[in-house]
């Protein structure tokens, strides 16, 4: 049993694995209905650091880190395609949130700073601040500034932070999942039901459906679809055309005549514009069409298409079929012309049966192939943050340069990887199973790490002189701006729940806040608000540390 001694290769194996089963086996005990998943690999670990079981610092903080690298990459992979977009839309708002749930921050360790002046000190509050919203950043950042000031006598106060930090980290990450579940429960808010409703507004204006015309209108007889479409101003595609009881797979350049009965998908919004300029709706059995036409869902598995548009297929002019619709990451898509194809995409292919086996061919449609995670890309992308988050952004006035560090870094590169990729032929797919085991691979190495380094000092550091009044602190700097804004964001804003526990997540920088958030989110909100508010996150935390 030698090779089991501290700090032995076999040791440190056994131990994190041993750490990260129990804990992940407990986190499933629900106590009122509500379990704390991944998380409790943290208390985990705080147990085995207390009685002893400790690794080496160098070995731990790698472990820690890589862990933490592996969990954000993902994150960013899977919320890329959908970021800008998401941005777009709600990204503001957010940011607007986060900025004001930091300054919530700011205004409760100013308040106890003058009230409990002289039992505490601002460095002291700093490192509490730092703890309880998960932002070693912050901490770092804090020391640093510190540093600045051995003239001024400061040298001493530095431990300070590192305590503070140590004493509200654990219930800091703890605190912001609470407050997931108080919200939850205040506003009695049913997962299911929530899902629904969200699903039901992300569907309805943009989302491309079909419908029947026939086409009566004398003022665009004659004219070809790809005039009528710049004529109308709206996105459509023709998929079928009944003349004179025949069937036809209509192109651009088809001519449409009177009382030809076509097979339109456009967005729900274009929908009553482009019926009232055609013709009228109208019910019509498409099925006798099936004899010469057919539809299939083609997967996108050939990596020389990743990245390439439609109109770079031509599709239409050389293989006879048309593109009504492409399935990305459960979301559909118009198949308009500059629309660029990924690996992983599902494309709505209407056509003649031989044509569209040779469009198969093109594309792929090999569903083993997309169970080949894209390990380079993976890599790659790890390199290039690293690199761009050890990148300095100085400020005037700030004594030490911005990064987004090993965190940050990863997130950002991998969110425009996961958008931007396919453009420089990197296939970016990877299947949910294979993200969820790099997520939670990934999170528990991280949580393993964080525990096992707080549990050597944890229980004295807590009941020492002042333990149990910093922890009140954190308590108190963690719950009373994540309430307020949370319960501002659902009730002014009728923001839905799975938006706000993503920006609970991501305004306090807090892995495993989001890894539970991601456990009982049944889509992607929780990761796309993480992701949206985490730059400008980051940037504050470490900012307002220093000042």
């Amino acid at each position: 049993m030698a090779q089991f001694h501290s700090g032995s290769v076999a040791y440190t194996i056994l131990l994190y694995a041993t750490v990260i089963a129990i804990g992940i086996t407990l986190g499933k005990v629900k106590v009122f209905g509500i379990s704390i998943g991944v998380t409790f690999v943290l208390f985990a670990g705080i147990v085995a650091g207390h009685f002893g079981f400790v690794v080496d610092t160098a070995i731990s903080h790698f472990i820690k880190e890589f862990g933490l690298i592996l969990f954000v990459f993902s994150i960013g992979l899977q919320v890329g395609p959908s970021f800008f977009s998401s941005f777009k839309k709600d990204g503001m708002m957010m940011n607007l949130l986060a900025a004001s749930l930091i300054l919530l921050n700011v205004v409760v360790v100013v308040v106890l700073f003058y009230v409990f002046t002289p039992n505490v000190t601002m460095p002291s509050l700093t490192g509490i601040m730092s703890g309880a919203v998960t932002n070693t950043p912050g901490l770092g950042a804090a020391q640093e500034a510190l540093r600045q000031l051995f003239d001024a006598g400061k040298i001493d106060e530095i431990p300070q932070i590192a305590l503070g930090y140590a004493v509200a980290y654990p219930f800091g990450v703890l605190g912001v999942i609470l407050t997931m579940i108080l919200i939850r429960f205040i506003f009695r808010i049913n997962l299911e039901k929530e899902n629904e409703k969200l699903t039901a507004q992300s569907d309805s204006a943009e989302k491309p459906e079909p419908f029947s015309v026939v086409f009566t209108s004398e003022v665009l007889n004659n004219k070809t679809i790809e005039d009528i479409r710049n004529l109308i101003g709206r996105q459509f595609i023709i998929s079928r055309l009944k003349r004179n009881n025949q069937y036809f797979t209509p192109h651009a350049d088809t001519v449409l005549q009177q009382d030809d009965v076509v097979k339109i998908v456009a967005s729900l919004a274009d929908e009553e514009a482009i019926i009232s300029f055609m013709g009228r709706k109208t019910d019509i059995d498409w099925q006798e069409s099936e004899s010469v036409l057919v539809s299939r869902r083609i997967i996108v598995t050939q990596d020389n298409i990743n990245g390439k548009t439609l109109a770079k297929l031509r599709l239409h002019s050389i293989y006879n079929v048309n593109v009504t619709r492409v399935n990305r990451s459960g979301i559909d898509l118009m198949a308009t012309p500059n629309l660029a194809l990924h690996v992983g995409d599902r494309v709505m292919v209407v056509g003649e049966l031989t044509d569209i086996c040779r469009v198969e061919r093109l594309l792929g449609n090999t569903l083993k192939k997309l169970n080949e995670p894209p390990i380079a890309t993976i890599f790659i992308g790890i390199v290039l943050g690293i690199l761009f988050g050890s990148i300095p952004f100085a400020f005037p006035g700030i004594p030490m340069p911005v990064k987004f560090g090993l965190a940050g870094g990863p997130l950002i590169i991998a969110i425009l990887i996961g958008r931007f990729g396919p453009k420089f032929n990197m296939v970016t797919y990877t299947t949910q199973s294979a993200n969820l085991m790099l997520r939670e691979v990934g999170i528990s190495l991280f949580l393993a790490s964080v525990g096992i380094e707080a549990g050597r000092s944890f229980v004295d550091t807590v009941f020492s002189s002042n333990g149990l009044l910093w922890l009140a602190f954190g308590v108190l700097i963690t719950f009373i701006p994540m309430m307020s804004i949370s319960i501002f964001a659902r009730k002014k804003m009728k923001m839905n729940y799975f938006s706000i526990v993503g920006l609970l997540a991501g305004s306090s920088t807090n892995p495993p806040a989001l890894a539970y958030a991601n456990s009982i989110a049944p889509n992607d909100e929780p990761a796309v608000a993480y992701s949206t508010v985490y730059p400008l996150t980051m940037f504050l935390r470490i900012l307002i540390a220093q000042l």
